[in-house]
């Protein structure tokens, strides 16, 4: 039996996800162009070191809200790093680093009409 005030324990490795900060690209860029950019970096990621089934599972949670991304990183075992999801590690150590593009949509993104 724990103290009134006992707290349930919590991972230290699992940190809550928070959403992106705003960022603004260094031109305005339409959402094609930035499914480019994502496509092109969830291709070549792998290739940078690190388990493929950790890049799917880091793909899979930057493509989805914060509660199932939250969700996904605890089942795959990433150890978040920063709560934006920029810099994560699996349970073996190796590195995970992911650009703000993947993660959320720049102020500039121009919008289709």
């Amino acid at each position: 039996m724990g103290c009134a005030g006992s707290t349930p324990k919590v991972d230290e490795n699992s940190k809550k996800l928070k959403k992106p900060k705003a960022w603004k690209h260094t031109e305005p860029i339409t959402l094609a162009q930035l499914k480019q950019m994502r496509d092109e970096f969830w291709d070549t990621a792998p290739h940078y070191g690190g388990r493929k089934e950790i890049w799917d599972a880091l793909r899979a949670a930057a493509e989805s809200d914060l509660a199932l991304a939250q969700t996904i990183v605890d089942s795959a075992g990433i150890i978040i790093s920063n709560p934006d999801m920029t810099l994560c590690y699996d349970e073996r150590g190796a590195k995970y680093e992911l650009p703000k593009y993947v993660l959320s949509e720049p102020t500039n993104l121009i919008r289709d009409v």
